[in-house]
């Protein structure tokens, strides 16, 4: 994958993120403030807790911090994967954000 290939994915799945989030505030009571910053996006609970996902351009990934733990997901042709158990980047945030808000909550592509 070439620098900007992963750049135009990479920020697709950030502005999906962030709308996702959107979409659950308003259609839900779910309280998810998410503030963006270059290539960062911080979700923050209504217990303070957060979860933390950005780019590391130089590895061509994405990171994901949450209270279970750090993951890094790599393009694989049709999605963005784990590198370690090879799960799908919005399957795990739908996953930890529920966790973290104390109720589901569904994120996008």
């Amino acid at each position: 994958m070439t620098d900007l290939e992963y750049l135009d994915r990479a920020e697709a799945l950030l502005a999906s993120v962030e709308a996702s989030c959107d979409r659950i505030n308003e259609s839900s009571d779910a309280d998810i403030d998410n503030q963006r910053v270059g290539g960062m996006v911080t979700l923050t609970f209504e217990d303070r807790s957060q979860i933390i996902v950005n780019l590391q351009k130089p590895l061509h990934e994405v990171w994901l911090a949450a209270r279970a733990g750090g993951f890094h997901y790599k393009w694989d042709g049709a999605g963005w994967r784990d590198s370690r158990s090879a799960s799908e980047f919005f399957a795990d945030l739908d996953r930890y954000a529920s966790e973290q808000a104390g109720r589901p909550v569904k994120f996008s592509s």
